[in-house]
């Protein structure tokens, strides 16, 4: 996904969920770090409570709320270590009526669909860009016709097989399903409730809250959620979407925004100030730059929807939606323009509130995140929390899954590993891909102070764009260093292709304390775009000299 946190009221219905544990990909990996949230031992244990022992009187030693990401990687990995578990999941419908199987956000409505059509895009470019090498019999007149409801058949049949592919592993590995709505009871009993209406009652030693967030609505701009979508519903839009408007600065925003201009899509994004709020800021401005200039996606900047209403159906009786926005500062006229899809990525809220968590005592903040200390356990010692619902996590599907299985194995495994909520690569698949690994150049001077931060970067020509040459310095890599620690590397960015592939090797070296001498003596695999961290990053910001790079070879 990541991210940007703009809250606003939840819909009750929405908030009533026991599902999704991550988005994929995204909330800014700087918020977990500046947020990342160790409650005092005065109102949590700062340990795992141990195994229950046989003969216990509840029903499981494990039950799970929520069947994403890491509830799954949780429930599996107790059961494997010997727990009785039970996995509950329930996704009601979006306000558009959207609903899916088992596997939460990621799977069915998050990095797995937006990757796909992300690779569909791409695709499109490489049509465009193939009489170049010599593919001239390939038709580049219909490159950017994309046959939208084909594309969303194969991605929902996808989606679908990998939703029976969990269900198969559940009962593979001896967990209990119940596709039902849970809340507690008590702090070791949780009702589940079925569509139905049907209700059935289950205790267990130690429960984990592994729910996620869904994606919210503003309340105070009328239509918006009558007409327009989420990020829980572009995956799934059978008609072709047509002239989009999509409101937001999130990752979510411009990774769909993205995608969905390379598809041949007239988009535009509304955004309220800047871009990628809480990612590096000088990354996120050479995003959003290439995005307008390269792939000519339009930014509407300073501005806020104020009411979107339905229009008269277009000439191919397509929808039509009229949508009024305002500057966001200062005087300036309302301005109507007209779209055919209206997508909010504003932001995600925990499905937290129809838990019940208040009763039990486990403690969340204004917005609804669940408190968790280091152990991901809550206010309630048998009671732990991990994934999109807890404070101050990463959103991303991998951080939840180390974060389900480390804790099954310090509850059933006599583990104490903790999982590291900070050294978490990620990648924001944009046209032009994003991926870093630790601090941001801002928040590690936040941190360490601007006297022991040296930044060291370069611009490239990615080697992908010889042939047509194109996108010449439009790639870029830089690693902020810490002085007083022989310049060790706390954080690395990378704006390229295939930007996910490149940084994650080189978060291994983070975690294992690289410093920029590392670099410097590591001999790099040519051409590549991931050897430009080891073969001319020897110019510092500090040192205002020019980190254009020219020619290739030496």
């Amino acid at each position: 996904m990541l991210l940007f946190r703009q809250f606003s009221t939840f819909s009750s219905k929405l908030i009533l969920t026991s599902s999704t544990t991550t988005t994929c990909n995204l909330t800014p990996l700087l918020q977990a770090q500046q947020k990342l949230l160790v409650v005092t031992k005065s109102t949590m244990s700062s340990s795992a409570s141990p195994s229950p022992t046989k003969g216990s009187k509840y029903d499981y030693d494990l039950i799970v709320i929520g069947g994403g990401s890491g509830g799954l990687a949780a429930s599996k990995e107790a059961a494997a270590l010997g727990a009785k578990v039970a996995l509950l999941d329930f996704v009601p419908e979006s306000p558009q009526g959207t609903t899916w199987g088992l596997g939460g956000t990621c799977v069915n409505v998050g990095c797995i669909p937006k990757k796909m059509m992300h690779v569909a895009s791409l695709v499109g470019k490489n049509i465009s860009d193939a009489s170049s090498y010599g593919w001239t019999s390939v038709d580049t007149s219909k490159s950017k016709s994309v046959d939208w409801p084909a594309l969303v058949q194969n991605v929902q049949d996808r989606i679908k097989g990998t939703n029976w592919t969990y269900r198969v592993a559940l009962r593979d590995s001896n967990v209990t399903y119940i596709n039902g709505l849970g809340e507690f009871v008590d702090a070791n009993t949780i009702k589940a409730t079925t569509k139905q209406g049907k209700i059935s009652i289950h205790t267990a030693s130690n429960i984990l809250i592994a729910v996620g967030g869904r994606p919210h609505y503003p309340e105070d701009v009328p239509g918006a959620k009558q007409y327009c979508l989420s990020s829980d519903d572009i995956f799934s839009l059978q008609n072709h979407p047509g002239k989009t408007l999509v409101v937001g600065g999130s990752y979510i925003a411009l990774e769909t925004a993205g995608f969905l201009q390379g598809l041949g899509i007239d988009t535009t994004i509304m955004v309220r100030s800047i871009l990628l709020r809480g990612f590096d800021q000088q990354m996120a401005d050479l995003v959003g730059k290439y995005m307008e200039d390269e792939c000519h996606v339009k930014f509407q900047v300073g501005r806020v929807p104020v009411s979107v209403k339905e229009g008269k159906p277009g000439s191919s009786n397509q929808r039509t939606l009229i949508v009024s926005s305002k500057p966001t500062s200062g005087a300036g006229s309302v301005v109507e323009e007209e779209f055919n899809t209206v997508m909010f990525a504003t932001g995600r809220l925990p499905i937290t509130p129809g838990l019940k968590l208040g009763p039990v005592g486990v403690k969340v903040d204004e917005s609804g995140f669940v408190l968790a200390n280091e152990s991901d356990q809550t206010s309630v010692p048998n009671i732990y929390a991990i994934g999109d619902c807890t404070k101050g996590r990463p959103e991303l599907t991998p951080a939840a899954i180390q974060a389900g299985l480390l804790l099954a194995r310090r509850l059933f495994g006599k583990s104490t590993t903790l999982t590291d909520y900070v050294n978490c690569p990620t990648t924001v698949f944009t046209p032009m891909e994003y991926a870093f690994v630790g601090f941001s150049e801002e928040d590690a001077i936040k941190k360490f102070g601007k006297d022991d931060i040296e930044v060291y970067h370069t611009y490239f020509q990615p080697f992908e764009s010889q042939l047509p040459a194109s996108d010449l310095n439009k790639g870029y890599a830089k690693v902020v260093c810490r002085k007083s620690e022989k310049e060790r590397v706390v954080g690395l960015h990378f704006i390229g292709y295939n930007a996910g592939e490149v940084v994650q090797g080189f978060a291994v070296a983070i975690r294992l304390g690289m410093k920029k001498n590392d670099l410097n003596a590591t001999i790099g695999i040519h051409p590549t775009s991931a050897e430009n961290f080891t073969i001319i990053m020897n110019i510092s910001k500090s040192s205002g000299k020019d980190a254009m790079k020219k020619g290739c070879c030496g």
